[in-house]
């Protein structure tokens, strides 16, 4: 059986235990083992994922059988209005093809569109698979970023759109 359910701070540590296992299989080949390393302890320690809740972010972690498989998080765009970005979404790779991944882009679309968003936008790295699946979503490419995060280490993404 599905469950969901909005993170609280006690479940910060179930979504960086779902980053650590699922990252290193989705971008292992996409990146270096260090830049992984340096992005999963810079956007997934528990002072971070805080500050992210404590900001308005709403984690949402998704149960199938009891067990905590994936995750979603999003928050309002802080420069525009009525836009809001998934910031985070991740179904532990054992679980893909089971439908998740959908059931949590539909959960966010959602509850976006009842607070009044008119469009949800997402990062992808040019190179993730994942690209795909947000297509099928509906998602469209809006424009081609590389974001510097530090250390000498750049995301290579594009930026993608859904208007609600």
């Amino acid at each position: 059986m599905i469950t969901l359910r909005k993170a609280k701070e006690q479940d910060l540590s179930v979504i960086a235990d779902i980053a650590e296992r699922t990252w290193p299989l989705t971008y292992g080949d996409i990146i270096s083992s260090e830049q992984l390393r340096y992005m999963l302890d810079r956007m997934y320690n528990h002072a971070e994922l805080l500050l992210q809740l404590e900001k308005g972010h709403t984690f949402l972690i998704l149960s199938n059988d009891m067990i905590d498989i994936g995750f979603a998080g999003f928050s309002a765009d802080e420069n525009e209005s009525n836009v809001y970005k998934l910031h985070k979404l991740y179904v532990l790779p054992d679980a893909h093809g089971g439908g998740f991944g959908k059931f949590l882009i539909n959960e966010v679309v959602d509850q976006v569109r009842k607070a009044g968003g008119a469009y949800l936008q997402l990062n992808v790295n040019r190179a993730n698979k994942a690209k795909d699946f947000y297509e099928r979503m509906g998602f469209r490419v809006k424009e081609t970023v590389d974001i510097d995060i530090g250390n000498g280490y750049y995301m290579n993404d594009y930026v993608m759109e859904i208007a609600l």
